[in-house]
């Protein structure tokens, strides 16, 4: 009984960590130092899709 219940949570946290795998948007995190990099990878093959994101955050950072 609790290797049945051992493999419905292996399956609901796979569920769950595939679905994290979406576009970063910009926000005070993602806009700044390591964050900054780590959505940048997201955009490796996408140019012009890395281009709006940083300038989305220029725009946010100048909107304070």
């Amino acid at each position: 009984m609790n290797f049945k219940y051992s493999v419905v949570g292996i399956i609901g946290l796979s569920i769950l960590l595939i679905g994290c795998g979406g576009v970063p948007e910009a926000s005070s995190e993602n806009c700044s130092g390591r964050g900054m990099e780590t959505a940048l990878t997201a955009f490796k093959n996408d140019e012009a899709a890395r281009q709006a994101f940083i300038d989305s955050c220029d725009a946010m950072k100048k909107g304070k």
